[in-house]
Order: C-alpha cells, then structure tokens, then sequence
C-alpha cells in the first residue's frame, strides 16, 4: 500500500491511497469466505466453499465489491496513523480506480482538529471565594458552639431575629380550627421562617403580651387561614463567659480560649476550602476557554453533544429511569436535549484544543509509566486487569487518544500550579493552601496526584468489555 496526504483548506487534508493488485486479492480472498459462510452449495458445508466454486458460480464481481466495503476502511486507517491524521470527523471517500479489476485507488476527505495556540495562557488569573473565614463566620461558628451552654434571658426590648419567643398560637378556616396550628406556650425561634412565608414578618418587633392577628396561607397547604398570635415572652439567648476554665471544663478537647478558637477557625477554613476546591477547575477551564480565539468545529461540537447524552442517559438507568420515558415527560425529543447541550459542548472542544496547545508548547509527553497508571486506574474503575484494558485500546487503535488525553492532564495539572488565584476583592489566595501542598513542596514536576484536581477529560470512549473484544 502506498499513501500520502495534500493539506486542504481550512483544517482538511485529503488523504491518497494506492493497493496493487497482489494485496488487494487478499481482501478479495477474506469476501470469498465471507460470502461462503452465506452461500449453500449441494456437497459443501456451510462456510467451505472453496473460492474457485465461488468464483466459477457468482464470478469476481461480488466479492470484490465486498473487499472494496471491507478493506477501504481498513487501507484509510492505516494511512491515517501513518501520516498522523487526526481525524474530527468521518472521512469522505470516492474510489477512483480499481472497482473492476488491477490497482485499487482511492482518495478520502479528511477533517482534522485543528491546532492552535493559546498565547497568555502562562499568566491566567482567576476569581475564587476566600477560603479565609470572615470575623462575622468565625464570631457565628463560636455561637453556635456556645448555644448548648446559654440560657433565655428577657430581651426587654420587641422582638428581633434571632430571639426566642413564647407564644399561644392559634389558626381556623371557616370558624373550625386548623390541625397543628393551635397551641400554647410553643418556643419559637425568630428567624426560622416557619408556619406561613410572612409568620416572621408579622412577629418581627412585637412585644411580650402583643397580640397579633393576620390572615395568610400555612405552608403545605393552598388555602389561607386566619391567625391569632399572642406574644407572652420574648427572650434572647445570653451566652456563657469564655474563659480558659470554662473552655477546659466544657469541651474536653481543649485546654485554652485560644486553643479552641484556633480549632474553629481551621474547621472554618478547611469547610471553605472545599468549595473553593470545587470552583477551581471550571474557573480554569472557562479562564483557558476565554483564550481561544477559534469557533468550535460544528463536528466535533456535535460528537461532545452526542456524548453528553449518552452520558446523562446512562446516569439516568443507574437511577432506574427510563430516558424514553423522561423525555417523554419532560416534552423534549432528543434533538432538543442535544441542543441544550451546546454551550457545554462548545467549551468541552474549546477546552480540548487549548489543552493540546498547551502540552504542545510545554512539551509536555506522558512516559511509559504515565500510560500504564492509567491502564491500571480504569482497571480498577471497571474491575478488570491491566492488560486486558490496553488489548482494547490497541485492538481500537484508541492508544493514541488515550495518550492525548493524559497530556491534556498534564497541561491542565501545569495550569493549575500557575494559574494566579484572587478572591472576590482582588487579594491573592495562596496557591498551594488550594491544592493541598505544603510551603516545601514546589517541586511541580508535572507528575503529583491531585485529588482536588476534579476536571476529567474523558478517557472512558471506548468499550472495555474484554470479553466482546477477543
């Protein structure tokens, strides 16, 4: 076979393939026995029939049109890996010599993923919440921890949120009383926002003996009802003097006031962090998003929309949900679904190129191990050995991708511990408290295990039934 590649416009090539005779009539031989395994002739078993018999009885004619279906695609991939052809999308082929007899040819239109770069990409800045806590959530945090130790003292002034109120409630419709809304001496916290939306708007700088009458609709139900609220205390919660005795009597765990509100600002912190952590790999992506100055290819676009699909609706069956049924209860068809998937498409390819471009310019290349770790990571995900996970991968001719995807997890791990990170105000947030690395741990060598890194570029394409594929 022999091959070669004319670069198009746009990000096209076609791609151009010869087979002489003498390869091509080993294609012709395999539809032979294909056709034979079809074929029922008086004295041969199914699938036996010599190919002279065949020949002599149907001609060349069909199996050669069967070798031409069978064996293009196989001839176009081999071009494909040979000249490195990134294919986008299914290649437009047209035979152009060989349907009858001698030097088979044929050319094929390819899209490729076009390549790019991502000029700024080392000094990206992004916006997160501060994982610092505020004084107001540390003084909060305190209270709360207090509040098991306080006492209700009268607030001697009307009721504001947060105070606790005792009161005789009652509720009717249409004269007859409401179930579980008359009672007396009921403890109630202002601010809850219980019985009605409005309750604690209307209990809202009331007084002790206060009583308030107003209509409105108790929640879980539909229909209003008439209110009386009679107001007979209201009391605020007096929290205990903190002191180093009290905290080493009280909490067992700390010996100082300094001690335990140091342990409350790091729970603090580390609550914070966690959402911080979440943030950070879309606010990257949509940051490295915002740098590619290229519309999306329409055909990759719709192969992540695809994707996308298949992927909430496998979701939707480990919930025991039918996706034709929620369709049909949500009034979409799956044109619909797919389009609402667009925008996150767009930014899926988006974010891919730029990735690739970025590992590109980094030169960043997986190693041996790289490959294997991550052979051994879908092994465990779905069960099975390591070795049976790459035979599919190189069966599918899928090592490739499988190794573009871990560059793209490698760029992203590089961006990560160079993107510069600020709160919502400006104020640089340390970097290394994000990604869960000590002051003495700067070794970024591309290769550490980032738990918090929760971007996925999807090296999960390919079918990994080892059992279908042998």
């Amino acid at each position: 076979m022999k091959s070669s590649v004319e670069t198009l416009e746009g990000n096209k090539v076609k791609v151009y393939v010869e087979v002489d005779e003498a390869e091509f009539d080993k294609d012709i031989d395999q539809a032979f026995r294909t056709i034979a395994r079809e074929v029922k002739l008086p004295g041969f078993r199914n699938g036996k029939v010599p190919r002279k018999v065949l020949e002599a009885r149907i001609g060349l004619g069909p199996a050669r049109e069967q070798a031409l279906r069978d064996a293009i695609p196989q001839y176009l991939g081999q071009a494909v890996r040979e000249h490195d052809v990134d294919l986008i999308a299914t290649p437009e082929v047209e035979i152009t010599g060989g349907q009858e007899d001698g030097l088979v040819e044929f050319e094929a239109e390819c899209e490729t993923r076009p390549v790019i770069t991502v000029p700024g990409y080392a000094g990206l800045r992004i916006e997160l919440d501060s994982p610092r806590p505020t004084d107001d959530e540390i003084a909060e945090a305190k209270a709360a921890e207090l509040k098991s130790f306080g006492g209700l003292v009268d607030a001697g002034r009307p009721a504001e949120a947060g105070d606790f109120l005792t009161l005789d409630l009652g509720a009717t419709r249409d004269g007859d009383e409401v179930m579980g809304l008359n009672t007396e001496d009921w403890s109630y916290e202002l601010g809850q926002g219980w019985v009605t939306d409005d309750f604690d708007e209307h209990l809202t700088g009331a007084s002790a003996g206060d009583t308030i009458e107003f209509t409105s609709t108790p929640k879980g139900t539909d229909e209003p009802a008439d209110f009386t609220v009679k107001v007979t205390a209201v009391q605020t919660l007096e929290l205990p003097e903190v002191t180093d005795e009290f905290i080493s009597e009280n909490t067992g765990e700390f010996d100082t006031v300094e001690e335990w509100e140091a342990s409350i600002v790091d729970s603090l912190t580390e609550r914070k962090l966690g959402g911080v952590r979440q943030q950070v790999a879309g606010k990257l992506t949509e940051a490295l998003v915002g740098l590619v100055d290229l519309d999306a290819p329409e055909s990759m676009v719709k192969s992540e929309m695809s994707n996308q699909l298949q992927n909430m609706f496998r979701q939707l069956q480990m919930q025991g949900i039918d996706p034709q049924a929620w369709l049909s209860a949500t009034g979409q068809d799956i044109e619909q679904m797919m389009e609402g998937t667009r925008p996150q498409a767009e930014q899926a390819v988006k974010a891919d190129l730029a990735l690739r471009a970025v590992a590109v310019a980094e030169g960043i290349e997986p190693t041996d191990d790289d490959v294997e770790m991550e052979y051994a990571r879908m092994a465990m995900q779905y069960g099975q050995k390591a070795k049976d996970i790459r035979k599919v991968y190189e069966q599918n001719d899928a090592v490739p991708e499988l190794i573009a995807n871990i560059k793209k997890s490698k760029a992203f791990d590089f961006l990560l511990h160079h993107v510069e990170m600020v709160d919502h105000e400006g104020n640089e947030i340390d970097r290394d408290l994000v990604l869960g690395h000590t002051h003495d741990d700067h070794d970024h060598d591309h290769d550490h295990d980032h738990e918090h890194d929760d971007h996925d570029h999807d090296h999960d394409d390919h079918d990994h039934d080892t059992e279908e594929s042998e």
